[in-house]
């Protein structure tokens, strides 16, 4: 275990923001991590940092940052239909998904390309294309950073929700997740009702493979959304807000063309991007930092930019849109 101290955490974000980490630990395994646990202070200050592609630093970080690097891939069982199978939490997320395909084992292609770490996709519930990971986790298996007690949580205790889980608000930090089990499909079915992966499989002439929809994900992906080597972003900053279907319906009437997703018998999700877009932020530069040209979720930084200028850009787009909507857009990141 090797402590670091004053570490710069720029190359540890998307957002390419500067801030410094008064400590900073690689943790490599479950057993460093409880080395670290046992002698720090209890009052130290900890933050758990992933791939950092769902933070934004706006301050130094006054504590001690452990860097999940946790990785490893195993089948725990499987039969003719399922495969549980355990994922070290810093394993990259995509390239998770890549061993799983390579291996027969389906459910996760729609969430191809998404960045982060194993560890991070319980935390957010991540979601994308008609498909939420949390229904394909068996459980999670963590750390509190409080005690130091392993935990493992089944997957109907995560509380699992639209972009979040018992590991947000709350217990948001206080729990190290070390490994997610997954209980994968060995038969394909395929999510393909999304409106984009419609339009994109129209234009092929037969069916597809779980393989080509994970390609056809990717390249929408990347066609949408800015690579974060190229324009430091944190992906989409703002959730998609969920409201009841008689205040979608007055929205509706008063902004025809306002797109929706329903949820439930009582709950529809509306899209944040186009609310933004119609706020005309959608491309708009603000100093060093901006609305990304392609997709009004993401907010970029051009180079340069710090935290505080982020947040700031994000609090005006958010301003824009509950003058015009009346809805407060909520933000994706952690924000320190």
């Amino acid at each position: 275990m090797v402590l670091q101290e004053n570490i710069s955490l720029k190359p540890y974000n998307t957002m390419g923001v500067e801030a410094r980490a008064r400590l900073f630990l690689l943790v490599t395994s479950r057993e460093v991590l409880a080395a670290a646990l046992a002698g720090i202070h209890p009052e130290q200050h900890l933050l758990v940092l992933g791939g950092g592609s769902n933070v934004l630093f706006t301050r130094d970080f006054d504590g001690l940052v452990l860097k999940n690097q946790i990785e490893g891939c195993e089948v725990l069982g499987e039969d003719r239909s399922y495969a549980r199978i355990r994922a070290g939490s810093g394993e990259d997320w995509h390239g998770f998904v890549g061993w799983c395909l390579q291996h027969g084992y389906y459910g996760l292609e729609n969430l191809s390309l998404i960045p982060g770490t194993v560890g991070a996709a319980p935390v957010q519930n991540i979601g994308a294309y008609g498909v939420e990971v949390g229904a394909h986790i068996e459980a999670v298996e963590a750390v509190d950073l409080k005690n130091g007690r392993c935990r493992r949580f089944e997957a109907e205790t995560c509380e699992f929700a639209y972009r979040d889980s018992i590991f947000k608000g709350p217990c948001r930090n206080r729990f190290f997740i070390t490994a997610v089990i997954f209980r994968l499909s060995k038969t394909p079915h395929l999510a393909t009702a999304y409106a984009d992966v419609r339009q994109a499989l129209a234009k092929r002439p037969s069916g597809v493979t779980a393989q080509e929809l994970s390609d056809i994900v990717c390249e929408i992906r990347r066609r949408k959304l800015p690579d974060p080597q190229e324009l430091p972003n944190a992906g989409s900053f703002f959730k998609n807000p969920l409201v009841s279907r008689k205040r979608y319906q007055d929205l509706a009437e008063r902004f025809p063309g306002l797109p929706s997703y329903p949820v439930d018998d009582q709950t529809v999700k509306i899209a944040a991007g186009w609310m933004i877009d119609r706020c005309g932020w959608k491309g708009r530069r603000r100093g060093l930092c901006g609305v990304y040209a392609k997709q009004a979720l993401v907010l970029v930084n051009y180079g340069g930019a710090t935290g505080r200028d982020i947040l700031d850009l994000a609090e005006a787009v958010q301003d824009a849109v509950e003058a015009v909507f009346g809805i407060r857009l909520q933000a994706e990141p952690l924000i320190l």
